[in-house]
């Protein structure tokens, strides 16, 4: 996985994101539950990628529950 430095304090993020999205199950944006999610976030971070696009309205925050979770 290639990485690139990200804006003035330069952190090194990977050039692919997760997208989270689809981890939840209200608002029809996914339907994914955590067992789900952390297999994806596994393989992710398994194949390099450190940067996983979240947002607080995905799944009204459920999808941030999840990906916290997923990550111990």
């Amino acid at each position: 996985m290639r990485h690139r430095r990200l804006g003035q304090p330069g952190l090194i993020v990977s050039e692919v994101a997760l997208g989270s999205m689809q981890f939840g199950g209200k608002m029809n944006m996914g339907n994914l539950g955590q067992e789900d999610t952390t297999r994806m976030v596994k393989v992710a971070l398994d194949n390099g990628i450190n940067f996983i696009d979240t947002a607080d309205v995905y799944s009204l925050g459920e999808s941030e529950t999840l990906l916290g979770n997923a990550s111990g």
